[in-house]
């Protein structure tokens, strides 16, 4: 079963201040650190995956800029309103969606204490329900839509092992508006998936009101396995990797179920073993392993635990590249470890001796189809560490994660799945009514459908290049363009973003300014200054800094038309071919041909 979550940003300042919705390219201003801890919700109860995160005992530092933070991202001030530019844009969304508007909107905090939020939580709220997506495999239910603020960008994590247990973030894109549309598990296979997350894309950005480029959209996937549990996926970026993201999860759950029941067989009935973890330092005295060494020479203690019966099945890949013992390392990293060593691994590349094992066997009372794992850290985040192992090793059943999405379509463990209790009331926010007048507002303003969108491109391009531009991310640029060149034919407009300037960025040339680069090129199109075979040569000079003047002036790339272009036809007896030969840059081919026909 499938079902996805996708957190668009939203083309407007941040949604609880006036601050502007930029990433900043310059040293941060201000530096600030804090400790974050979880409280309890309405329901007296604490989130289980905020506990775990909170047990990391992490320090988080912020960076902080004056362009696009005020007190409100550093948790100084409370938040203001919510932005009624978003809220109005997400409305819009969440009608060509065919979801219904709530009645009232209800700001929420969600605890999150990872250190993506300054203040410990995420401010959240349910703007629509009970929409539905037409798909070719049938309808897509969309419980419901929200607005939410973007978290805080890492920069950087350290561990316990280096002493500082602290992550950087960024706070330049803290608070910008997020729409997050949910999915009913109504999505039936990998490409069914890719449809859905496509098309809701197309659905967004054909309202010209969502920010575009890399990282201003994210894909959440919920997957489970027959026999396994849901499963969250975090930050898939690539729609083209969504599938391979559902097909490798499906796979790993299917190979941890195949491993709990053996392992359940060895065990006679119920996978469990008592937890006894011991204390292995004098075994590595003088051991030669490096990183044993130096865990040793900084005050480390080793820890192993006995694995029963786990013997082949720690080594066995659950992941392209990634086995079980990957699964036991990452709940021990939770604890702040960099990982384990486990006894499927080939000792040699740790440097540990042929000694070293025979003296850790007899100190973990081993036997022969038994494993192990070791930590180094100091004595409390060793055993909590080894905790954790302990725990994940006699789960007889896959457990609800949350996993955070990898380059390679392999998933990595993050924490528990989160439960109800990370939820309650945001009290320096009032709710807002959805009034009759809001909602007039928002349609009187609602940008064209999907559909129209694609009908009005047919009439406009031919439809391989209309099915292009419906996809692209240049679809509002190419729609203002239009709009403005009205002289200028749409083809010309589409292929100079779709094949023009991508062919000269493959060869080196990159145009920085796009928008105002083509509002020269075409003006100056319009105006007769060049023909449209020259438009890939004066870009390849725009993107090194000439105007559009400067570059055809710079590469006699002027055009050729009247008397002179009479008189290199008469010269050339109308030789069309040899002609645009030698003056393909320079001279119009229709107008060419219009000559011979006199």
């Amino acid at each position: 079963m499938i079902g996805i979550e996708i957190h668009q940003r939203i083309d407007s300042c941040k949604l609880f201040c006036n601050c502007p919705s930029v990433i900043m390219e310059k040293d941060a201003d201000v530096k600030l650190i804090r400790k974050l801890h979880p409280v309890y919700s309405e329901l007296g109860e604490v989130d289980v995956a905020s506990k775990t995160e909170f047990e990391r005992e992490k320090s988080f530092e912020y960076l902080a800029y004056h362009d696009c933070n005020c007190l409100v991202e550093l948790d100084e001030e409370p938040p203001h309103f919510i932005n009624p530019d978003a809220l109005e844009i997400a409305l819009e969304i969440s009608m060509h969606l065919n979801c219904k508007p709530v009645d009232e909107i209800h700001v929420m905090r969600k605890i999150i204490i990872d250190g993506s939020n300054t203040s410990g939580f995420q401010r959240t709220a349910v703007i629509a329900m009970n929409g539905e997506l037409k798909t070719a495999k049938g309808i897509v239910r969309i419980p419901q839509i929200s607005i939410e603020e973007e978290s805080a960008g890492i920069v950087e994590n350290k561990d316990k092992q280096t002493k500082q247990s602290i992550s950087t973030f960024r706070l330049d894109r803290l608070g910008i508006p997020l729409i997050e549309i949910t999915t009913d598990p109504d999505i039936r296979d990998k490409e069914h998936l890719h449809e859905v997350a496509e098309k809701i894309g197309m659905i967004m950005r054909a309202t010209g009101k969502v920010a575009r480029g890399l990282g201003t959209i994210r894909q959440d996937l919920n997957v489970s396995a027959e026999g396994g549990a849901r499963v969250e996926i975090k930050g898939a970026q690539e729609l083209k990797l969504l599938s391979l993201f559902a097909e490798i999860e499906d796979k790993r759950q299917k190979e941890l179920l195949k491993i709990i029941a053996e392992l359940t067989k060895k065990f006679k009935g119920k996978l469990y073993f008592e937890k006894e973890i011991t204390d292995v330092t004098e075994v590595f005295l003088e051991t030669q392993s490096k990183i044993i060494r130096a865990g040793l020479d900084s005050g480390a203690k080793v820890l192993g635990i006995r694995l029963p019966h786990h013997s082949g099945f720690v080594g066995r890949e659950i992941q392209p590249n990634k086995r079980y013992g990957t699964e036991l390392s990452e709940y021990a990293k939770s604890a702040g470890v960099k990982g384990i060593i486990h006894s499927d691994e080939e000792m040699g590349k740790y440097s540990i001796s042929s000694s070293d094992i025979a003296k850790l066997w007899e100190k973990l009372n081993m036997k022969e189809d038994d494993a192990f794992a070791l930590v180094v850290a100091d004595e409390k985040t060793a055993k909590k560490a080894l905790d954790n192992v302990w725990s994940r090793a006699t789960m007889d059943y896959i457990p609800n994660e949350t996993r955070r999405a990898n380059p390679d379509g392999t998933t990595s463990y993050m924490r528990p799945m989160p439960g109800r209790a990370r939820l309650y009331p945001e009290t320096d926010v009032p709710p807002i009514q959805v009034t009759k007048e809001l909602l007039s507002a928002v349609d009187a303003g609602k940008s064209e459908s999907l559909e129209e969108k694609k009908k009005k491109l047919l009439g406009m391009l031919n439809k391989e290049m209309a099915d292009v531009m419906i996809k692209s991310r240049n679809l509002s640029l190419f729609e203002k363009l239009t709009a403005k060149f009205k002289k200028t034919e749409p083809m010309l407009i589409a292929n100079t973003l779709e094949n023009a300037l991508v062919s000269i960025r493959r060869e080196g040339f990159e145009v920085k300014e796009v928008t105002s680069a083509l509002e020269d090129l075409f003006t100056n199109y319009e105006s007769g200054l060049f023909v449209k075979s020259a438009i890939p040569e004066i870009l390849k000079l725009v993107s090194k800094g000439k105007t559009v003047k400067e570059a055809v002036k710079d590469s006699k790339l002027e055009r050729i038309t009247g008397k002179e272009l009479q008189k290199i036809a008469k010269e050339n007896n109308f030789d069309v071919a040899k002609i645009m030969q030698k003056y393909r840059l320079n001279v119009d081919s229709a107008e060419l041909g219009k000559l011979k026909a006199k």
